[in-house]
C-alpha cells in the first residue's frame, strides 16, 4: 500500500548517528552568519562566534548561495577527548564521563578561545531551508553540501529495499569500535523528497525517517588493584 501511495518503492539513505550535539548553521550568499543550538526545535541557543572556531565548519561557501540552513552534530574526536581529561587531571579539575558533555561543555563556553582550544569538530547531515538551488534528494543534497566545503557524515549509501538498509544498520554497529567518533545508533531516510512530503510527519517526528539506537559498548577491563 505504501509503494502505491508514494508512486513506487523507496530508496533509503542510513547514516551513523553521531552521539553529540546538533546545531542549525545559516548562511547568507555564501558567508556564515548564525549559528545555533537545537533548543526546542523552534528557538536555540546562539553559539555564532564559538562555532566560529570549529575549522571544518566553512565561514565562506564555495558557491554564494543566496540563503542556506544546514544541521549538523557537533563531537569531539575521541583523541581530543582523552588529550583534554589528560590535561584536566594534571590541573586537577573534574574529568568529563564522555566526549558528547565535553562537546556540549565547550560550546557553551563564555570565552571562544577555550572552545578554540578543545579541538571540536562537526559533520554535517541536512538541508532546512535553501534558496536558489533545487534538490529531489537526499543522496543529492548531501553531495552538493560537500561541494560547498561542508564534512558530511562518511558512508551514507543508498539502498533500494529496507533490508538492505537494516544490513547496513547491523554492519555500522558491528563496526563502531573502529570509528575516531562516538555514535549511538543508525538512522534511515527515505531518498526522494517528494515522497518524504507524501509520508508527512507527526507533531514530533518526520514519518520518512527512523532512528535506531545501538546499546551501550562493552568492554573488558583488568582490576589491577583494590
Amino acid at each position: 500500500k505504501t509503494a502505491v501511495a508514494l508512486g513506487h518503492m523507496p530508496q533509503f539513505v542510513v547514516e551513523k548517528k553521531i552521539d553529540g550535539l546538533s546545531v542549525s548553521l545559516e548562511y547568507e550568499n555564501g558567508e556564515f552568519v548564525r549559528g545555533s543550538t537545537r533548543g526546542n526545535g523552534f528557538v536555540g541557543e546562539d553559539i555564532t562566534q564559538n562555532l566560529r572556531t570549529i575549522a571544518s565548519i566553512p565561514l565562506k561557501l564555495s558557491e554564494p548561495i543566496p540563503y542556506l540552513e544546514v544541521r549538523g552534530e557537533v563531537f569531539m574526536p575521541q583523541k581530543s577527548f582523552i588529550k583534554l581529561n589528560e590535561q584536566r587531571e594534571i590541573t586537577g579539575e573534574p574529568l568529563f564521563a564522555n566526549p558528547r558533555n565535553a562537546a556540549a561543555g565547550s560550546l557553551r563556553q563564555l570565552d571562544s578561545k577555550i572552545t578554540a582550544e578543545r579541538k571540536l569538530d562537526i559533520y554535517i547531515f541536512n538541508i532546512q531551508q535553501v534558496q536558489g538551488k533545487d534538490l529531489y534528494t537526499h543522496r543529492e543534497s548531501l553531495d552538493f553540501l560537500a561541494s560547498l566545503g561542508f564534512k558530511i557524515i562518511p558512508g551514507n549509501s543508498v539502498f533500494t529495499g529496507i533490508e538492505e538498509a537494516y544490513d547496513e544498520i547491523l554492519r555500522i554497529g558491528e563496526n563502531r569500535g573502529n570509528l575516531t567518533f562516538d555514535i549511538d545508533g543508525a538512522v534511515v531516510k527515505v531518498n526522494n523528497f517528494t515522497q518524504r512530503e507524501l509520508l508527512g510527519s507527526t507533531s514530533k517526528t518526520p514519518k520518512w525517517a527512523a532512528a535506531y539506537k545501538f546499546p551501550a559498548e562493552r568492554q573488558e577491563t583488568k582490576l589491577l588493584d583494590i
